[in-house]
Order: structure tokens, then C-alpha cells, then sequence
């Protein structure tokens, strides 16, 4: 038996999924990322099978502040926001179930709303006015701070404490090569699934493999696996 810890990037996976699977409620979201997971559970190492030790979920917290639109030249309260009000939600239900570690970053100090680049191409090459302009062509931006590095802290102590044999990061950039270099010294296989994004080449010298149980147009019944 493995026993495998299962890490994961949340701003990743929450925007990954939507992608994928498109949107849902913060209930069905917190069901299909737990049956995702455990989708990992059912491949196995040749004949060995995963043990679950737990999963590790980072996020941020949904910010308090206020917000100037450039819009509407009007402040959001972003507390009392739709985004908000999913996100605590989506939280609390991941809180609730077996297994799972939240460990949680914070936003940047001074959030702003952008133009989607989308709608800034089309600007540029004259296809759009600044007349047609509304409030759904600008998305919420917002640096999360610590996130990273808890995610790196966690895979050095699994590591060096030895509490598991495998981790398996659900994430798509390569922050974590240091800390993965240093699990794969100590002995650990260390998966990467970047749920069918692309990821940099040199990747693959610092993984011991890629792993995305989960394709776009085959997913799992959540009422088996959830």
C-alpha cells in the first residue's frame, strides 16, 4: 500500500474546472473536486494500490474590502459579493469533509478590476468602443500571498517526516520545483497533474511523472465517487 498525499493548488483547480466542467454551485464544485481527487485512489503503481493520507486544499479567503470600479466609478463592497458568497461556501463545505487540510494565504493589499485581455485585443484592433463597455468585460484581480510557499513548506515536512511514501500536486506552474527536487532526494514519487494544461518542458526532470485522471469530455459520475 501507498500512502499518498494529495496536494492542491485551489486557484488552479477552481479555474481549471471551470474550464473543463463549466460552472457550478459552490456545493456541486466542492463534490467534484473531492471525487477528482479521489480519482487518483483508484490508479495504482503497478500492482500496489493508494492509501489516502490526506488532502491538502490552498486558497485564499475571499476579501473584505471595498473596491473602486473604473466602470461604473462606483466601490464594490466585495464582502457582500456573489464571488464572495460562493468562495466562503465552497470553503466551508471542503471544511466539513474527511480528510481535508485548508491552508489558507491572503490576498494582495490593494485588489483592482482589469479589462479581460480579450476585451483589450478587441479594443486595440478597433472591433470594440470604449462605448461598449460593460461591467462583465472587466474580471476581480487579486495577488494571492503565501499560498506557494505553504504549499512548498508542506511537501518539505510530508518529505523529511516521512508520513508519506507519494504526493500528488494538482497545480500548473513550477513553483514548487525547489521543494519537489528536495521530496524527490528523500525519496518520495512525486506526481504532477496539471489537469490537461500544458506545463514547461524542463518540468519533467524535476516530477516522476504526469497524472490527470479526469479528461474534458469524460468525466466520472460524481454520484459514484463523490
Amino acid at each position: 500500500m501507498i500512502k499518498t498525499a494529495i496536494l492542491v493548488d485551489g486557484g488552479f483547480y477552481r479555474k481549471r474546472a471551470k474550464h473543463q466542467w463549466g460552472m457550478k454551485t459552490a456545493e456541486e464544485r466542492a463534490r467534484e473536486l473531492n471525487a477528482y481527487c479521489l480519482a487518483h485512489l483508484d490508479k495504482k503503481d503497478g500492482n500496489v494500490e493508494r492509501q489516502l493520507y490526506r488532502i491538502f486544499y490552498y486558497d485564499c479567503a475571499p476579501s473584505r474590502r471595498s473596491v473602486y470600479h473604473p466602470l461604473t466609478k462606483k466601490n464594490v463592497d466585495l464582502e457582500k459579493s456573489d464571488t464572495s458568497t460562493w468562495t466562503t461556501s465552497f470553503m466551508d463545505e471542503l471544511k466539513r469533509r474527511r480528510k481535508y487540510a485548508l491552508r489558507l494565504g491572503v490576498l494582495a493589499e490593494r485588489p483592482n478590476y482589469n479589462l479581460r485581455a480579450s476585451v483589450t485585443k478587441d479594443l486595440l484592433a478597433g472591433k470594440r468602443t470604449l462605448e461598449s463597455l460593460t461591467e462583465g468585460d472587466f474580471e476581480f484581480n487579486a495577488q494571492q500571498k503565501g499560498v506557494d510557499m505553504r504549499i512548498g513548506i508542506d511537501i518539505v515536512s510530508l518529505a523529511l517526516k516521512r508520513l508519506v511514501d507519494q504526493i500528488i500536486l494538482i497545480a500548473g506552474d513550477s513553483d514548487f520545483v525547489p521543494a519537489a527536487k528536495l521530496a524527490r532526494r528523500e525519496g518520495i514519487d512525486f506526481i504532477l497533474d496539471p489537469m490537461g494544461a500544458d506545463i514547461k518542458a524542463d518540468l519533467f526532470e524535476h516530477i516522476d511523472g504526469l497524472e490527470t485522471p479526469w479528461k474534458k469530455n469524460n468525466q466520472d459520475s460524481l454520484n459514484e465517487l463523490a
